[in-house]
C-alpha cells in the first residue's frame, strides 16, 4: 500500500509484560457492596481508539448498557458466564495503551478478554485498500478496530429486534426489555447503567410482555427460541471456523444471513461478515465505490476482491457516513403496542 500503512495492532507479548503484573490487579475502588475494582492495561504497537471501536456495540444514544462520559471513557454493562460486570474502558495515549477497570462477578472473565474486546487482536493481515478512497478511510479511522466480545446473546437479542423495523423501533424495545426485565450494573457507576436481560428471563417471557415492549410476534418467538439454546450459542464464541458459526446460528428459524452477520461482527470479531439484506448498506457501498447505489448481489460481486475483510470495507464506508442522497421520506416508526 503506497499511500497509507494500515496498523497491525497486537498487544504487548505476555513474555514482555507478565500477565499478573499487568492484569486484574485490585485498584482499591469499592463498589456499593464493597467490591473492589479490577484493572488491566493493554499496551499496543499502534494506537487503538476504544471509544470508536466499541461504538459498534451501542444500540442508539440511549442504550442503557453503553454510556460514554465527558472524559471520553466508555462504560458498559454486560452479563458474562461468571455474572454481571461493569467495565470502564479508556485510552491512555501517552502510554500507547488502553486501560480498563471492572466491577462485579464477571470482572475477571471480561478483563481476561480485554485485548479482543478493544480490538487489539483484530488482524489486518491481507487487507489491501487498493482504492484511493479506502486508503484515505483506513488512515482517517486508524484507531478503529473490529472488536470481539465473546458474548453471543448480547449481540443476538438486539440484532433480532432490529429485523425489518426502523432503528428507532428496535432501540426502544431494547430499552424497554432492559429496564423492565434486567438489573442495574454493579460498581460505582457515574451514569445510569444496566446489564442485558439474561437468557432464562427472555425464554419465559409471555407474549403480552413482548407486546408491551413493542416487539412483534415473529421477532419475539425468534428471541425466545434462541434464548432456550443460549448455552449452545455462547459456545460458538470459541470456534475459529466462521462457516460453522454461521451454520449454527442460521440453523435457528428466524436467524438469517443478516442477523448472523451482525452477531459475528460483534461477538466473534469476524472481519468478513457482510450484512446482506441491510436496507442501507448496499446502496452506501455502491455510492462510495462507484457513485451509484448497488443492490446486494452487485455489492457482493464488487466486495469479492476484499474477501476476508469485506466487513472491514463496509464499516469504513459506514464510519465515513457515505451514502446516496435521500429522495423520499423516512420510514415512520411504528409502535406495536398500539396494535
Amino acid at each position: 500500500m503506497p499511500d497509507v500503512t494500515v496498523a497491525r495492532v497486537q498487544p504487548v507479548a505476555e513474555s514482555q509484560t507478565p500477565e499478573r503484573s499487568q492484569t486484574t490487579t485490585p485498584a482499591g475502588t469499592p463498589g456499593p457492596a464493597g467490591t473492589p475494582a479490577r484493572t488491566r492495561t493493554v499496551v499496543t504497537t499502534e494506537p487503538v481508539d476504544p471509544a470508536l471501536t466499541l461504538a459498534a456495540l451501542q444500540r442508539g444514544s440511549g442504550d442503557p448498557v453503553h454510556r460514554r462520559t465527558p472524559d471520553g471513557a466508555v462504560w458498559r454493562g454486560s452479563r458474562t458466564p461468571e455474572g454481571p460486570v461493569t467495565v470502564r474502558v479508556a485510552a491512555v495515549p501517552a502510554d500507547g495503551a488502553v486501560e480498563a477497570r471492572a466491577w462485579g462477578p464477571g470482572a475477571d472473565w471480561l478483563l481476561d478478554r480485554l485485548p479482543a474486546l478493544v480490538g487489539a487482536e483484530d488482524d489486518w493481515t491481507g487487507f489491501e485498500p487498493e482504492l484511493p478512497l479506502l486508503h484515505r478511510l483506513a488512515k482517517r479511522f486508524a484507531g478503529w478496530r473490529i472488536c470481539r466480545t465473546g458474548l453471543v446473546m448480547e449481540a443476538l437479542t438486539p440484532a433480532i429486534l432490529e429485523q425489518k423495523v426502523t432503528s428507532t423501533e428496535a432501540w426502544r424495545s431494547w430499552r424497554e426489555l432492559i429496564w423492565r426485565f434486567s438489573e442495574r450494573a454493579p460498581g460505582p457507576v457515574p451514569v445510569p447503567l444496566w446489564i442485558p436481560p439474561d437468557a432464562a428471563t427472555l425464554a419465559r417471557l409471555p407474549s403480552w410482555e413482548w407486546h408491551r415492549a413493542g416487539v412483534g410476534p415473529q421477532r419475539a418467538e425468534t428471541i425466545v427460541r434462541c434464548a432456550r439454546v443460549a448455552a449452545a450459542l455462547e459456545r460458538t464464541a470459541e470456534l475459529a471456523d466462521f462457516e460453522e458459526v454461521e451454520r449454527r446460528l442460521r440453523s435457528l428459524p428466524g436467524v438469517g444471513v443478516w442477523t448472523a452477520a451482525e452477531v459475528m461482527q460483534k461477538a466473534h470479531g469476524h472481519a468478513d461478515a457482510v450484512s446482506v439484506g441491510d436496507f442501507h448498506l448496499a446502496k452506501a457501498v455502491g455510492w462510495a465505490l462507484a457513485g451509484e447505489p448497488y443492490d446486494d448481489e452487485m455489492m457482493l460481486v464488487v466486495l469479492e476482491r476484499w474477501r476476508g475483510h469485506r466487513y472491514r470495507v463496509t464499516k469504513l464506508i459506514e464510519l465515513a457516513g457515505i451514502r446516496p442522497p435521500r429522495r423520499g421520506p423516512r420510514f415512520a416508526p411504528r409502535d406495536y403496542r398500539a396494535f
